[in-house]
C-alpha cells in the first residue's frame, strides 16, 4: 500500500478551502481518519505499514486552519464546520461506506459526522474523542485563560503545554505553530466545549450502530464514563505508557489494538 499526498480545493459552505490530504484507496471501504487539535494528517499514517490492515483504503487530511491545508475564513472553522468538510471530502472521493477514526478534536468531529450518517459508518475507533465536560483540558482554556488576542493565546497556550508533566505534552507544542492558525483556534475550541457540556455526546456514541472502540492512555484511566462504555459493549483500549497522544507515546501498542479491533468486527 502506498499513499498520494494531494491538494484538493473545495468550497464548504462559502468557504474555499485547500485541503493537504493523503490516500491510499483500494476497492474495499476506506478509513477515514480525523486528526485532532494541533496534529495532523499523518499523525496515523504508519497504518499503511501494518499488513492486517493493508486491505482497507485510507484517506486523512489537514483540517481547515491546520497544518498545510488553506481557507479563507479561519473564523468559520467550528466543530459542525469540520463535519461539513468531512462530507464534502468523502463526496470527493466518492465514498459511500467507510470506516472512522479520530483523535480528540477529530474523535468529536467523528462523532458528529457518524451519528448524521450512522448507515454510513461501517466501525468507529475514537481515540480520546471528547465525550463529556471532563474532556475538554485543552479547549476549555479559551474561558478559563481569556485574551482577545488570538496570537498571544496560542503563544501561551503553546508555553502552558509544554510545561505540563504529561505523556508527550512538549513534543506535542514543539509543533503547535506550524500545524494550527491562531485564527482558527476561538471557534474550535469554543465549539468544542459548548458541544462537551451540552451536546450530548456520550448519549450519541453509545446509540450508534456500528462497532465502537473507545481508546485511552494511562492519564485518562479516571474517566467518569468508562465503566458506561464498557457495560453498552464499546471495545475499551487502554495504551499503557501514554496519555492524551498514543500515536506519539506509544504507537506499537496502539496499532495493535487497531488491528485486532479490525479483526474481531470485519
Amino acid at each position: 500500500m502506498s499513499l498520494t499526498y494531494a491538494t484538493i480545493p473545495l468550497q464548504v459552505q462559502g468557504v474555499n478551502l485547500h485541503l493537504s490530504t493523503i490516500h491510499s484507496l483500494s476497492p474495499k471501504p476506506p478509513i477515514l481518519f480525523l486528526h485532532g487539535f494541533g496534529s495532523c494528517k499523518e499523525d496515523l499514517a504508519d497504518l499503511v505499514l501494518h499488513p492486517t490492515l493493508h486491505q482497507h483504503g485510507f484517506i486523512a487530511y489537514d483540517a481547515p486552519g491546520c497544518g498545510h491545508s488553506t481557507s479563507d475564513r479561519l473564523s468559520a472553522t467550528d466543530i459542525p464546520f469540520l463535519v461539513a468538510t468531512a462530507e464534502a471530502v468523502l463526496e470527493h472521493f466518492q465514498i459511500t461506506h467507510f470506516h472512522i477514526m479520530g483523535h480528540s478534536m477529530g474523535g468529536l468531529t467523528a462523532l458528529l459526522l457518524a451519528h448524521k450518517h450512522p448507515d454510513q459508518v461501517l466501525s468507529f475507533v475514537d481515540i480520546k474523542g471528547n465525550l463529556a465536560p471532563e474532556d475538554c483540558f485543552l479547549s476549555r482554556q479559551i474561558f478559563t485563560f481569556p485574551t482577545d488576542d488570538p496570537e498571544a493565546f496560542l503563544d501561551e497556550f503553546i508555553d502552558r503545554t509544554r510545561k505540563t508533566k504529561s505523556h508527550a505534552s512538549p513534543l506535542y507544542a514543539s509543533t503547535l505553530r506550524a500545524r494550527v492558525r491562531a485564527g482558527a483556534v476561538r471557534p474550535i475550541f469554543e465549539s468544542m466545549v459548548r458541544l462537551s457540556d451540552h451536546g450530548d455526546l456520550l448519549d450519541k456514541f453509545v446509540a450508534l450502530p456500528c462497532p465502537r472502540m473507545f481508546m485511552y492512555g494511562e492519564e485518562n484511566r479516571g474517566l467518569s464514563y468508562l465503566g458506561l462504555l464498557e457495560k453498552e459493549g464499546v471495545d475499551l483500549a487502554y495504551i499503557e505508557g501514554s496519555g492524551h497522544f498514543p500515536m506519539y507515546s506509544n504507537p506499537v501498542e496502539m496499532y495493535r489494538r487497531i488491528a485486532l479491533f479490525f479483526a474481531r468486527t470485519s
